[in-house]
């Protein structure tokens, strides 16, 4: 069995910095990604836009000249949206819209995942008017969707959790205070998310991860198996049978990939555990077993059209991105999978960190 698709893009990825930047940026063209949206939790976050502004962080413009010297210069698209803090204003915003392209900004949780220290309160974009900046000059909020600072008791609990909590109470927030802010909902993992975005207009879409697709909270749990510990956490069986219906419907127009693929050296250390799974290179291959996983059988050309959707064309159609020509192949022929070697170390795939050293899906450009 063959699917011919054309190449991708992957709307949220981390490409790291220093010697791991070039060989990650490899993995990402080595699955066919015609273009990324590359994380600024960055060191310092990108959090400023030109390197003349007075600003104690690193600049997308500074950003994007390091991803094209590593090799991103064969993307068709490069998406380096702004990390908001404390110190980003509505000037700032109005200058993202005027000198970047698909200008885009993140919202991170205080302190909630790797790289989010400088993140600052979601109810204070609503008081210093860079949310309504954002609608106003067509800039784009990507949102990390957890709550931030909860008790552990509310975090992750039986009820409820960081997400459900921010989607039922947050996000109705925004949208009810600007209804046409474009809102890309980042890696959900919750029905709750999933009915969220279900629940509004075509400004709001969802990015899913191959392993919320994958995998539920108790694989990971089940032996301590880290290399799937990721931000947000993985979820309940309700849940990840929320997101494979949402992405396997014939009429998804609102959900589409991005891994979230985050590589470590050192994944597991005496003070806890690196947040992240690593899909560089083989994103497209387990996407395509989870849809199988879901549910569909992926010899029949309909559901062929509603992977190809998914994958290659929500995403697109949401980020006003064009179709590339190039087109690559999935085969449903098992594939060995590779540590990814640079000069800091070996970085797992997480097939690998889950002992599984082939897929059942191979790809070829």
């Amino acid at each position: 069995m063959t699917i011919t698709l054309p190449y991708w893009y992957d709307l949220h990825t981390h490409l790291r910095q220093d010697a791991l930047i070039a060989p990650i940026i490899k993995s990402q063209l080595d699955m066919g990604c015609a273009g990324i949206l590359a994380m600024p939790n960055t060191k310092p976050p990108t959090a400023k836009i030109l390197k003349s502004d007075d600003l104690p962080y690193w600049c997308i413009e500074g950003y994007r000249d390091l991803i094209k010297r590593e090799g991103g210069d064969q993307f068709d698209t490069l998406i380096t949206p702004l990390y908001l803090t404390q110190d980003t204003t509505v000037e700032m915003i109005e200058k993202l819209a005027k000198h970047i392209e698909n200008p885009a900004c993140k919202y991170y949780p205080p302190h909630g995942t790797t790289g989010a220290d400088f993140g600052y309160p979601f109810e204070n974009y609503f008081k210093n008017g860079v949310f309504e900046a954002m609608q106003d000059n067509g800039v784009t909020l990507c949102i990390h969707g957890e709550e931030h600072a909860l008790p552990a008791e509310r975090y992750f609990d039986r009820t409820t959790n960081a997400e459900e909590f921010f989607y039922s109470t947050r996000m109705p927030q925004l949208t009810e205070h600007f209804p046409k802010l474009k809102v890309a909902c980042e890696h959900v993992t919750t029905k709750v998310a999933v009915d969220f975005v279900l629940a509004h207009g075509e400004n709001i879409a969802a990015s899913i991860t191959p392993q919320h697709l994958l995998y539920t909270v108790g694989h990971l749990l089940q032996g301590l198996k880290y290399h799937l510990f990721c931000l947000p956490l993985l979820k309940h069986e309700e849940d990840r049978a929320a997101l494979r219906a949402a992405a396997t419907d014939v009429n998804n127009t609102k959900f589409y990939a991005g891994t979230d693929s985050a590589a470590h050296t050192v994944k597991a250390t005496e003070c806890g555990c690196a947040a992240g799974c690593f899909t560089g290179g083989i994103a497209p291959q387990l996407y395509a077993q989870g849809f199988e996983e879901a549910g569909l059988d992926l010899s029949i050309e309909e559901n062929q059209t509603i992977f190809k959707n998914f994958l290659c064309h929500n995403g697109t159609k949401f980020w006003s991105l064009p179709t590339p020509s190039k087109t690559m192949t999935l085969i449903k022929k098992e594939s060995a999978v590779e540590m990814l070697e640079t000069a800091d170390g070996p970085i797992t795939p997480l097939p690998l960190g889950l002992g599984q050293s082939t897929i059942p899906w191979s790809l070829k450009l």
